[in-house]
């Protein structure tokens, strides 16, 4: 069963990414990547990632769609509702989410872990997921995790000092 919902969510995944890139209507762009968003949700959920599936649909389909939106709003659609439903390159795009999902199907059925590390499933079952990851996230990746912090604090001061308007004195 597991296999038969990866491969659902795998093949659903690949369609619905073609159609987010080739859809003519920004609108509905944002809805399909809405749809891929709970669809990668649900392949989190079927390998055991209850927190990374909570944090794919709050942050992603919650705050980055929202964000999306905006920007949409910001656009005129006249022009491109007006045009035809897809842009001129979907044979290409056709042709790569093709490739992909091959690559996907060949990936399902060669599918063995070759190694599960230190958290396997007993420990995770005797911790939580949340607990597990942040254990792993501020001992082995704690120096990543704070120069993107940093990187993050300097995007966020370098967006006010560029918007700010100088002030007439």
């Amino acid at each position: 069963m597991v296999e038969f919902l990866f491969g659902y969510f795998s093949v659903v995944i690949v369609i619905v990414s073609v159609l987010v890139v080739t859809s003519r209507n920004p609108v509905h762009s944002v809805l399909w990547m809405l749809l891929l968003f709970f669809h990668i949700a649900g392949v989190y959920l079927l390998l055991n990632a209850e927190f990374l599936a909570a944090t794919q649909v709050i942050v992603y389909a919650g705050a980055i769609l929202v964000l999306f939106l905006f920007t949409i709003m910001l656009l005129d659609l006249r022009e491109e509702i007006r045009l035809g439903p897809f842009t001129g390159g979907w044979p290409a795009a056709l042709a790569i989410a093709l490739a992909v999902l091959i690559t996907v199907v060949a990936g399902i059925w060669g599918l063995k872990p070759a190694y599960i590390g230190p958290w396997g499933i007993k420990e995770i079952q005797t911790e939580t997921h949340t607990k597990a990851l942040g254990k792993v996230l501020f001992t082995e990746y704690l120096v990543p995790f704070e120069i993107a912090s940093v990187v993050l604090l300097v995007a966020i001061v370098g967006a006010v000092v560029l918007a700010k308007k100088k002030l007439k004195t």
